[in-house]
């Protein structure tokens, strides 16, 4: 299959926003996850049944250099401590043009129709013929409830951008968690739709999203990043994403925020492959994130000289069946019936 440069193909169609501020424009962004600040970055830290809620967003009790010139410090949260400490970052004295640092929340989506049937069907049934098909509904886990305690008792910054995948599940859960959150007239929730930051593309149909006009109508107070095509130009029937691509699409969402969007506090709303690949180009360490749980990453971001942008293949053919497999396993996968296979990869129940 003929490759190509993913990134520039995805961008050419959702093009960066570069009006009223830009950085690092014709350099390339080196990330770093800033480790220390959260317990999600230690080793130590197990994801599984990790519980952002149950620790503060796993924000680690610490003091900061930027304590004593904080006035009144002892009697600041731990949130309004580590704020002071990220703006002395950005603005302090020993600020370098070429280095910015941003807070970001990575969030994942609560449990979608997609979700509970692959539990019913079970992952292989699901992978080749049921997640092909039209589901319905998302059931948005919400983190409404503790952001408001957070922002109440704690004192924890409010976001300055938010940012969703334009799949449903995404777009709903966002609205969900911060829509009737009292917020200040600076800082309203108006989340931008943003292509780069939908899950990997695979040929099941939960992957493939809504057209612009319909994700306008459910939420008329969202905007869409500039370019944003009106019918989905990514998702394929009978091929999907590959991992390299992934990696190049996370990366250069990554770049595009970070040149064209000022603000230092930004929640993301996304999925869990692209959160994964998210985290990657972060260069933080792996840290699988179940339905509705969000991680926080103190990112520094530092622009250096230019470099060329890799060419990746961009999809690969994927199998189905075109009837319910007559079963599957983990090891063989689907088992199609011999009259049913859609594609020369899926097993046939001959011998």
């Amino acid at each position: 299959m003929k490759t190509c440069n993913f990134a520039a193909a995805l961008l050419a169609v959702a093009p960066a926003a570069v009006a009223g501020w830009s950085w690092a424009q014709g350099k390339s962004i080196n990330f770093t996850s800033v480790p220390g600040y959260f317990v999600q970055d230690d080793e130590a830290t197990d994801p599984t049944g990790f519980d952002y809620a149950a620790v503060n967003f796993g924000l680690i009790n610490r003091t900061y250099p930027t304590d004593k010139r904080l006035t009144a410090a002892k009697n600041k949260t731990q949130w309004q401590r580590f704020e002071a400490f990220v703006k002395d970052l950005n603005s302090g004295c020993h600020r370098k043009a070429n280095v910015q640092y941003k807070v970001l929340f990575i969030g994942r989506h609560g449990e979608g129709w997609h979700n509970a049937a692959e539990s019913f069907y079970g992952t292989p049934a699901w992978n080749c013929y049921w997640a092909e098909l039209d589901g319905n509904g998302t059931a948005a886990y919400k983190a409404n409830a503790y952001f408001k305690d957070r922002y109440e008792t704690q004192k924890m910054p409010y976001f300055q951008s938010y940012y969703t995948s334009p799949l449903s599940r995404c777009t709903v859960t966002a609205n969900l968690t911060f829509a009737d959150i009292h917020l200040p007239a600076e800082h309203p929730f108006i989340p931008t739709v943003k292509e780069g930051f939908r899950e990997g593309i695979s040929i099941h149909t939960c992957d493939r999203r809504s057209n612009k006009t319909y994700i306008s109508h459910m939420f008329p107070t969202y905007k869409f990043e500039p370019g944003f095509s009106e019918t989905d130009q990514l998702w394929r029937a009978t091929e999907e994403e590959t991992d390299a691509a992934l990696a190049q699409r996370a990366k250069a969402v990554l770049d595009d925020v970070f040149r064209t969007d000022k603000n230092t506090w930004i929640s993301i709303t996304a999925h869990s492959g692209i959160a994964g690949a998210l985290l990657a180009a972060l260069n933080h360490r792996p840290f699988s994130l179940s339905t509705g749980q969000i991680i926080p990453v103190l990112v520094k971001a530092e622009a250096v000289d230019l470099r060329p942008t890799p060419t990746v293949q961009p999809y690969e053919p994927s199998a189905t069946c075109r009837a319910p497999p007559v079963t599957s396993n983990a090891s063989q996968g689907c088992v199609c019936a011999s009259t049913t296979a859609a594609l020369p990869r899926a097993t046939t129940g001959e011998p």
